[in-house]
């Protein structure tokens, strides 16, 4: 088994553990922080999946991971989990939370249009 599929194993692990604080913590900590961009991206796509308030906020109000993510692929990965998202409630508020709330501008923005993107997928 290749170390890829090993840390995919552990990434889907954690997402679907039951205590969502510390499951949360370990993912941001250690996969959201990975020099890899196919970690960040299995990591963004982990929290996102979890749709719980503490998760969403990490890859949606937090500058350099998830929809913030300096690479392309990573923000634009997390962008599409979050619009697959069977139920966006969490999401949008968490959104407009970081629209009101986020002190640089350009989360405040990349919020904006994120929201912008998932409320027109809706309709």
């Amino acid at each position: 088994m290749n170390n890829t599929k090993r840390i995919n194993n552990i990434i889907e692990a954690l997402g679907k553990h039951e205590d969502t604080v510390e499951s949360v913590r370990v993912l941001e900590e250690i996969g959201t922080n990975s020099s890899i961009d196919e970690v960040r991206e299995m990591t963004a796509q982990a929290l996102i999946r979890k749709n719980c308030p503490e998760s969403l906020k990490v890859v949606i109000a937090t500058e350099g991971k998830g929809i913030n993510d300096l690479s392309a692929r990573v923000a634009m990965s997390a962008i599409n989990e979050l619009l697959s998202l069977d139920d966006k409630t969490e999401a949008i508020k968490i959104l407009e939370e970081t629209m009101e709330k986020a002190e640089k501008q350009e989360i405040k923005d990349t919020a904006r249009s994120v929201k912008t993107l998932i409320t027109y997928s809706v309709q």
